[in-house]
């Protein structure tokens, strides 16, 4: 599945704020802590599938990377977060190279160790925004974060299987 949901990743389409009503529904999307910890909740186990990581150059980033400094390198990590081995999202991160000095050099070595455990463990964590869109069906958000004032940008995907959609509105009518 996340192969195959990779390109809806990309694909995603960011919607106003406005369009989407489903207090519920929201509640997921907007969630402001770690959606890692959010989906412990839901099984027994959390677990990374990790599917590309290095650098990337900028272009090869795609149209999000203008929400982020004009590094010419960036660090790319795709994954797939399952629960239970069950795969619930994918999520790409793209790091800008400037933001990879000190303790964030550490980005480049998560492995399959979720971000959100390492993220949510600093104390210098700040979000700029959450943007919420569809693709083929599926719900997404991407989120401008920052460690010690250096930004990141991580889009997820939230797929079929996840809990997100276990609260009977499978298919929301925009």
């Amino acid at each position: 599945m996340s192969e195959n949901a990779l390109p809806l990743l990309r694909a995603i389409e960011w919607l106003p704020e406005s369009a989407l009503q489903d207090p519920v529904l929201l509640d997921w999307l907007m969630e402001e802590d770690s959606m890692t910890r959010r989906f412990e909740g839901h099984c027994q186990k959390v677990t990374v599938n990790l599917l590309r990581e290095g650098f990337i150059s900028r272009t090869e980033a795609g149209n999000d990377v203008s929400l982020l400094p004009e590094d010419q390198r960036i660090w790319v990590r795709e994954i797939e977060l399952c629960g239970d081995g069950v795969p619930w999202l994918v999520a790409c991160t793209l790091v800008p190279e400037s933001t990879l000095v000190g303790p964030e050099q550490k980005l480049q070595n998560l492995g399959t160790v979720p971000l959100g455990r390492y993220l949510f463990a600093s104390s210098t964590l700040t979000r700029d925004f959450i943007d919420i869109g569809r693709s083929g069906g599926l719900w997404g958000r991407r989120s401008r974060l920052r460690l010690s004032g250096k930004p990141l940008l991580l889009t997820e995907l939230f797929l079929p299987a996840s809990p997100l959609y276990r609260q009977g509105y499978v298919e929301e009518k925009l």
